[in-house]
């Protein structure tokens, strides 16, 4: 036995493991320091994380932008948390002066007082101009983002069905269509600006391509519309935003943004497996009954 009654820690094979614990149970320094590396291994880790995700933090979780008009929502994205960082550490703060100014020195009760002018006229001025930031810059962006008066390169007419999406590429005279089992691929050219114009037979759907930064409901009887110019090839991720019933999971579609010769080569292919023609997908449900009966 050891004196002071501490004894080494033995391995599975009996080896000494360079430990020492004590009869509290009280772990001595061997086992500190294979917890300090422990602890520099974590923040070497951390150190090392790809440009991509520092890039994304930067972005505050937002993806790389793929198009011109991206900027304007990703500004006012992180203009919007500028503005909560504010407000948050305005709040804390206040908090923390008041625990500590008005903490209880004695048992005396406090002095009562109906009002405090200066802490009232900063919590009702401090919202009204937070607020009224954000509005101006919603509205000033809003206005930019939804413009159409611009003549587009391309125009594609977006029909979401449930569960799926059809594409109609207007200009070209050729379609693609999807389904529950085989999700479409939207073909754009890069550097050229897209009309969107949103269309639904049935249900409210929501015509979401995270890379670019928009999205926008697309209604029954209601057609919706915007456009950007893709500025970066590659492939994205696109998917339904609204909840569309019990497939909605379904009605994802993949968006190439290629150069304008794969563009056209992609158009002579729909063309060469006798996608020509628009599809006008057929009116269902409860608004197709309201569209006949106004019609008679």
């Amino acid at each position: 036995m050891r004196s002071g009654g501490e004894s080494p820690v033995l391995g599975a094979c009996g080896h000494r493991e360079g430990r020492v614990v004590g009869q509290s149970g009280r772990v001595r320094p061997a086992r500190r320091r294979v917890t300090a590396a422990a602890g520099v291994g974590a923040v070497m880790a951390l150190t090392g994380c790809s440009t991509e995700s520092s890039s994304q933090w930067a972005r505050l979780g937002l993806p790389e932008a793929a198009t011109e008009e991206a900027p304007l929502i990703g500004n006012l994205w992180i203009g919007a948390w500028i503005a909560a960082f504010g407000v948050g550490v305005l709040v804390w703060g206040l908090i923390i002066w008041a625990v500590v100014a008005y903490r209880k020195r004695n048992d005396d009760l406090p002095r009562q007082t109906r009002f405090n002018m200066p802490i009232e006229f900063l919590y009702t001025v401090t919202p009204l101009v937070v607020i009224a930031a954000l509005f101006y810059y919603t509205v000033d962006h809003q206005e930019q983002i939804v413009d159409t008066s611009a003549e587009p390169d391309l125009t594609v007419n977006v029909v979401g069905q449930q569960w799926s999406w059809t594409f109609n590429y207007i200009d070209e005279d050729v379609h693609e269509v999807g389904t529950t089992t085989e999700q479409p691929t939207l073909y754009l050219p890069v550097g050229q600006t897209v009309r969107f114009e949103l269309t639904s037979p049935d249900v409210v759907h929501s015509f979401w391509v995270p890379s670019f930064y928009m999205k926008m409901d697309v209604v029954p009887g209601h057609p919706n519309s915007f456009q950007v110019t893709p500025d970066r090839e590659g492939t994205y991720a696109g998917k339904c935003a609204e909840l569309c019933g019990a497939y909605h999971s379904s009605m994802v579609f993949d968006v190439e943004v290629v150069s304008e010769e794969e563009f056209d080569e992609q158009m002579d292919a729909l063309r060469d497996a006798g996608q020509t023609g628009l599809i006008e997908v057929p009116l269902r449900g409860t608004y197709s009954e309201d569209q006949a009966g106004s019609s008679q």
